[in-house]
This record gives structure tokens, sequence and C-alpha cells, in this order.
């Protein structure tokens, strides 16, 4: 065989040898890409996002756009050809595998986080945006979880209201911690709560006028030494939150959809419904962000990918979390403004400008924050 042709099939054969373990060879990553983006003013599935009765609402119009981002699953295996397909795709970013899904997490597992992480902002977008409207919210702090196995099982319940511990009023769902950790493993410590189910009874006798404060007891419980990395402390095996009872309601019907980014956009969706007028006058706002009760916007993951489905729906302004402002300004798409935002007054003070069409001096993200 010549020399050339032996070369050539050489070089060949191995080139074929290549592409397949480029097929067949599993690398450690996973790939992010824009995911929907919906208008929490519009509907989605044919019907509206937000549901809101028993108060006056107005009309409204523009946009107000959640965005998401779509990631691969934790148990789908990338190979070479795709992870180097993601790195040059300009709509996708490859991503270490453990950053999505640390410690092993596995699909289910993430699903369930990302479906009470959503909940949770849920609650929080209506409590941000009605205490921004100055309309009351009742508050108290609950038993979220409780950890199988630990001394609190069978003595407290998930729902269970919190009014102190060790005869010291809670407040707050961090008070419970602290008051625990005041005690050595092994002390007791008494919880006063008053029982899920009473709670709900008294909530619904409230609803029909007929409300009685419900009662509450004492619950004894045997604290034990905490088994994780953090330093050594008493715990009981309870995780606090906080629950809220709401003058009239407010759905958000928004399905295959997780995390808690979506905060922000949902507390201005239900302020808009709430007041007369446009917040948005007819423009095409998107944005992102978590956020808290007293109306503190926080960051998120994903957010290049985000801003990348945001300019690609029509988007021309993103109202930004602060702490997201340097990396989203690395990569801004054209024609898309960066709205830095800390707090639910900033967006609302950012809408004004926006509708009135005075924008010079909307605070911008830069590639400093």
């Amino acid at each position: 065989m010549p020399r050339r042709t032996a070369t050539m099939l050489a070089s060949t054969l191995m080139l074929i040898a290549l592409l397949c373990a480029g097929v067949l060879i599993p690398v450690p990553y996973s790939e992010m890409s824009p995911g929907p983006t919906v208008n929490t003013l519009g509907e989605h599935g044919g019907e509206p996002v937000l549901q809101i009765s028993g108060h006056r609402t107005y009309a409204t119009d523009g946009h107000l756009n959640m965005t998401t981002v779509r990631v691969t699953s934790a148990d789908f295996r990338m190979n070479l050809v795709e992870a180097v397909y993601g790195w040059l795709a300009r709509d996708s970013k490859i991503v270490p595998h453990d950053t999505l899904y640390p410690d092993g997490k596995t699909e289910e597992q993430s699903s369930q986080e990302n479906a009470e992480e959503f909940s949770q902002s849920q609650e929080s977008a209506k409590v941000a945006a009605l205490r921004e409207l100055g309309i009351p919210v009742k508050s108290w702090v609950i038993v979220s979880t409780v950890v199988k196995g630990s001394p609190a099982e069978g003595r407290l319940h998930a729902g269970d209201v919190i009014k102190a511990v060790d005869g010291t009023a809670v407040k707050q769902p961090a008070d419970v911690a602290k008051l625990v950790t005041r005690h050595e493993p092994g002390q007791k410590a008494v919880f006063t709560v008053v029982p899920a189910k009473e709670q709900a009874a008294a909530e619904k006798g409230n609803e029909k006028g007929k409300g009685t404060a419900p009662r509450t007891r004492d619950v004894t419980i045997t604290t034990e030494v905490s088994d994780d990395s953090g330093a050594r402390r008493a715990i009981v095996g309870i995780s606090a939150g906080t629950d809220h009872t709401f003058p009239f309601t407010i759905d958000i019907k928004l399905a295959d959809v997780g995390g808690p980014s979506a905060g922000l956009m949902f507390a201005l969706g239900i302020y808009d419904k709430l007041t007369p007028g446009s917040l948005t006058g007819g423009r095409f706002v998107a944005g992102t962000g978590t956020i808290e009760d007293d109306g503190t916007v926080g960051p998120i993951g994903g957010i290049d990918m985000k801003t990348v489905g945001a300019r690609s729906k029509g988007a021309r302004y993103f109202l930004t979390p602060a702490d997201n402002c340097a990396a989203a300004a690395k990569d801004a798409p054209g024609g898309l403004t960066l709205v830095k935002v800390r707090t639910i007054g900033d967006a609302l003070g950012a809408l004004k400008d926006i509708r009135g069409g005075d924008t010079a001096d909307l605070p911008k993200c830069t590639a400093k924050g």
C-alpha cells in the first residue's frame, strides 16, 4: 500500500475513533438555555396567570414577563460533542453538572425543592405587593418541616404555629433556631404552639365572623447535637417558616415552573392589577429576582440565559437584581436595557420612568455592578 494512502487511511481511522469517543464518552457537564417567558399580566394555558377575587382589580396592558432557564435533567449524561457544541452556541451555557445538582441530588429531589421554592416565592410576592400598597397581611411563624427520626418527630407537625420557645415570644423564623441553640444538646426546650388543625379552624371561623382565639399548648422536646458540618449545637429537627392570612384571594396559575426567581415579577403583576392605570405604559418589560416579604429583591441563577430569552420575545427593559448586574452586563443582548433593582420600590420607580419615557436616568447595570 502506498505510503500516502496508508497515511490517509490512518488519519481517517483516527478521526472516526475520535468522533466515536466524543459521542460515547460522557463528560461531567450540564446545559442551561433560555426557558419560557410568561407575561404575569396575561394568560398561560388558557387562563389568567394572576387571578384575584374579593377586591377590586383594574385593567392592565403591556408586559411584565417572568423569565426561566431550561436545564438538562440530573440523569442526563452529556457527551463531548454536545459539550463543545454548547460552548460554541450563543443561546446556551455549559456548566459543571454539580453546579445544578450538588451532592448527587436526584431529579426528583431537585424538582421537589424547586416546587417548594416556587410556592414560597408566590406567598412572598403576595405579601410584598400588598404591604407596598399598605394593605395589612397577618403573618406568623410556623413549623415548616420536621426531620424524620428527629426529637421533634411526632411532637411537632408541619403547620403548627410557634408562639414562643422557653417562654420567649417568636416573631421571625430565625428566632426559633436562636432560642433552641441557647441550650446544650440533651437539654429540654419548651415550644408553645397552636396545633395546625386548631389554627385552620380559627381562620375558618374568622372568615365567617365567628373567630375565637385558638388554644396554645406547651410541647417539651429534648434537644440533640447537630450532625452537619457546622458548629456543634443543639437542635430539635425542624425548620421554621412563615405563614400568612390574606384579606382576599390571590391565585397564581402557572404550572411546570419551579424555583424562587419569579417572585419580583409576580409581585409587580399583583400590584398592577390592584391599582388603576398601567405600570408599564404598554411597554414590554421583563425581569427576574427573588423577593422577600419586606420587598427586598435577591439574586438568581442563569441571568445571562434569562436576558437572552427575554430579548428574543421582544423585551426592551429587563429588571435585574443588583447582585446579578455585573454578570448580566458582560454579555447583554443588543436592544435590552438592564435596570438595576434592590427592592420592589426600586422596580416601581423604574417602571414609572419607563412608562413616562424618562429613561435617561434609569439605574442601569454595568460590568462593575
